[in-house]
């Protein structure tokens, strides 16, 4: 059989005698086997689309690798805000001051880092830094406090109206609207009032009243009359009395043709209230209508 009958046959290009002599052949038999097993097998389908996508895979991995720079970037800014925070926690938590307040009807007993210790009286503010106390003891106060203060550096209370400093002594501090007054009871106090300084020794007090420094009744206790559960008043005007009864009550105070300038002197208690009343009636010659939680004090021609 000549050689290219094989691949005539597979394109059925034989002539008639061509193909009846390569039937003929020995191998023919073999050749129609092998067409045959090879006609019931199927080609895989092919997806050109999966085919381009998968080159070019191949093409990324092989490809050198670079890196951005945004996910980078992102993580700066990240480490950076991070850092501001601590920062900024740092100096925060360093310059955070301690604060104390009293509501009316209430005191509280304060004690600081060196020991010294503070009773703030009704109604009263009081702040200082804890970790700078080492190197400067200062107490903001807002309202009346005594201190008992322990030897060391210089101590000082600073207030709207003026500064009190010390280095280790007992004092009672009253920074109220329209009222500030210093008393020492022991050692020396030192008191700076629009820039000008008066010294206080033991027994002595300082007192300014709606702007005007005033002579001051010497203390006959060695310590305030409040710390004792009273209030104690020389001389002092009636709108101040009036205004200390109501912090130490939680009462609210109202007034009807009285004159509040006029100077009261006397005590009251600071937890008996009916006695609290009486006790500021009738020296004063005044009426009082007392209804739940507001008490009216009025003259006593007043309807």
């Amino acid at each position: 059989m000549q050689e290219n009958y094989l691949a005539k046959w597979l394109n059925n290009e034989l002539t008639e005698e061509e193909l009846a002599a390569f039937k003929k052949s020995d191998e023919y038999a073999s050749y129609e086997q092998i067409v045959g097993a090879s006609n019931s097998l199927k080609a895989p389908e092919f997806d050109i689309d999966n085919a381009l996508e998968a080159v070019k895979n191949r093409r990324t991995l092989n490809e050198p690798k670079v890196i951005g720079l945004k996910p980078f970037r992102r993580f700066l800014k990240v480490a950076a805000a991070v850092a501001v925070i601590m920062i900024g926690s740092y100096f925060y938590l360093n310059t955070l001051d301690e604060n104390f307040t009293t509501q009316y009807a209430q005191s509280k007993e304060v004690l600081l880092p060196d020991s010294s210790k503070i009773i703030m009286n009704a109604d009263s503010e009081l702040s200082f830094s804890s970790r700078k106390w080492d190197k400067k003891r200062n107490v903001s106060l807002n309202g009346e406090a005594f201190f008992k203060v322990a030897k060391g550096k210089r101590f000082t209370v600073s207030t709207e109206q003026g500064t009190v400093a010390v280095l280790g002594t007992q004092f009672n501090v009253e920074n109220r609207d329209g009222f500030f007054e210093v008393t020492c009871f022991e050692g020396l106090v030192s008191v700076t009032y629009k820039g000008k300084e008066t010294k206080l020794p033991a027994g002595t007090s300082f007192m300014v009243i709606d702007g005007n420094i005033v002579n001051a009744e010497k203390p006959n206790s060695p310590m305030p009359s409040w710390v004792n559960k009273e209030s104690s008043f020389k001389s002092i005007p009636l709108k101040y009395v009036l205004d200390e009864f109501q912090r130490q009550h939680n009462v609210m105070v109202e007034t009807q043709n009285i004159d509040l300038d006029k100077v009261f002197t006397g005590t009251f208690s600071n937890t008996d209230t009916d006695l609290a009343l009486q006790s500021i009636s009738v020296p004063s010659h005044l009426k009082f209508k007392l209804e739940g939680n507001k008490v009216l004090f009025y003259a006593e021609s007043a309807p």
